[in-house]
């Protein structure tokens, strides 16, 4: 059994977060520059199986788009043309960044180290993760 890869895409830097190789528990892998993602992806799926991917599709609260939800579709057109044999889900991600840092604090994370914003991408691709595991 193969791995379930998130993905937090931004426009500067994405979350990366990946399941066991059973598929239970959620871990926040990395956080690359998000020019770079597609070479991460390929390089990561080289070494580890990964049976699907998940990623974070931003909408505003009345399910419009938002300001970054056209460079989610466009990156989602680029996995799937350099990926096709691996199913690609969408999975909504409204407050996952606010829900990210709560987890933060409630974990005893410093205030400095919650200023890291690729910590908190890593961790909103945790909880992305996390939800669409929970939801199957």
């Amino acid at each position: 059994m193969g791995r379930i890869l998130a993905i937090d895409y931004g426009l500067k830097r994405t979350g990366i977060a990946v399941t066991d190789p059973l598929q239970i528990i959620a871990n926040g892998l990395e956080t690359v520059p998000s020019h770079q993602l597609l070479t991460f992806l390929a390089n990561y799926m080289a070494k580890e199986e990964v049976d699907e991917m998940v990623i974070g599709m931003p909408k505003n609260l009345d399910n419009t788009d938002t300001d970054s939800t056209q460079a989610v579709r466009n990156i989602v057109k680029q996995i799937q043309k350099k990926f096709p044999a691996v199913p690609l889900c969408l999975h909504d991600e409204r407050f996952t960044s606010q829900m990210a840092m709560k987890a933060m604090i409630a974990g005893g994370m410093s205030k400095k180290d919650r200023r890291v914003k690729a910590t908190v991408d890593r961790v909103s691709a945790t909880i992305i993760l996390q939800s669409y595991m929970e939801s199957k």
